[in-house]
């Protein structure tokens, strides 16, 4: 039994003390070799999925194409509202895009809304009123199962309830001409409230001049530049300043801009006010970028905001308004506010002229 232990005591004698010791003298076993995918295999699975997502959405264009093709060909008023919808959608998803991008470079920037370029000042300004129009069509489509009269109410009412993406061309020339109407139907009760204020003027002089503008744009006629520049310390320091009016004066200049009347009277002159000098500030910004920059449908944008009628205007004429408008908002102070509202019925185009067709 000798030779055993002799010979086994050898290779730990030969070790030294480290191999006598269990925790110092265990070797670990080697590690097993990390699976690495290969590149080349990794590459083909992804060229593979893009290939089985490109396949999927051409055969889905393809269908859509065929769906389109049946609908215009068998059902062309359900294919109009079907791609008026569509286009609806994707312009609203575009127009939230750049929402978002613009919030961001103001935030980036820290810039305020006034300091914005004019379309973008315009765009937040549409933005703001389509989200606030969307909010009851949003409320009733909460409940389960609301979608289907959501659906009716929307086809049965879509001046009320569409915002202007799902306008077709044709409704949207409908719908602008409509809200002309409502708005030109208080013209006559803004006059009104304007010369019963200035028959309370103390003044002989601008008593008599505020009078005959009202005869004057009553009886047809469009005031020039300079009379309304005469009128202006009227509007800023007398019974004529915005927080001034009397009621009815308010309610019916709020629905020149297509605010609500029923709200008591402090919010619909602040509401007012706010608006006003709203417009304002995107006169600035449309004098610093140009008439000449705007498109022919951004000059009409314009031009309805502040009061006229272009539906049926074309360039020269809508451009030439502007300009006069333009002039008078750009020599007005912010205290002045009073006139340039009055002045969406004063300088509006009179009700007996008839409209001009659009240029092809």
């Amino acid at each position: 039994m000798a030779l055993p232990m002799a010979a086994a005591r050898g290779p730990l004698w030969r070790l030294g003390p480290a191999a006598l010791s269990p925790a110092r003298g265990r070797i670990p076993p080697p590690l097993a070799p990390a699976v690495s995918r290969s590149p080349v295999r990794s590459l083909s699975s992804r060229a593979a999925s893009r290939a089985l997502v490109a396949a999927v959405a051409g055969a889905a264009r393809r269908v859509s194409a065929r769906y389109e093709r049946y609908l215009e060909r068998s059902w062309p008023r359900f294919f109009l509202l079907h791609s008026t919808f569509k286009n609806g959608v994707q312009a609203l998803v575009l127009e939230v895009q750049e929402i978002r991008r613009i919030r961001a470079r103001m935030a980036e920037q820290r810039l305020s809304p006034q300091q914005l370029p004019y379309r973008d000042m315009e765009r937040l300004r549409q933005f703001r009123r389509d989200v606030l129009k969307a909010i009851p069509i949003g409320i009733i489509a909460i409940p389960p199962f609301a979608n289907f009269l959501v659906l009716l109410l929307m086809y049965f009412f879509p001046r009320q309830l569409l915002i202007r993406h799902f306008w077709t061309p044709r409704q949207r020339l409908e719908f602008l001409d409509a809200y002309d109407r409502r708005r030109r139907a208080s013209h006559a009760a803004v006059l009104r409230a304007l010369a019963r204020a200035a028959r309370s003027l103390p003044e002989a002089r601008p008593r008599q001049l505020l009078l005959q503008l009202c005869q004057q744009v009553q009886g047809g006629a469009r005031p020039q530049l300079a009379q309304l520049l005469a009128l202006r310390s009227l509007f800023s320091g007398s019974l004529l300043l915005l927080n001034r009016l009397q009621v009815d004066h308010v309610r019916a200049l709020s629905r020149v801009l297509f605010l609500t009347p029923h709200l008591p009277a402090f919010v619909l002159r602040r509401r007012l006010r706010s608006h006003v000098l709203e417009i304002r500030q995107l006169d600035g910004a449309l004098l610093r970028l140009g008439l000449g920059q705007l498109s022919e449908e951004e000059l009409r944008a314009a031009c309805y905001l502040r009061g006229l009628n272009s539906t049926h205007l074309g360039r020269a004429q809508c451009q030439a308004w502007l300009e006069q408008w333009l002039r008078l908002s750009c020599q007005l102070q912010a205290s002045e506010a009073s006139l340039l509202a009055h002045s969406m019925v004063l300088l509006a185009l009179e009700p007996c002229q008839p409209p001009r067709d659009r240029p092809a």
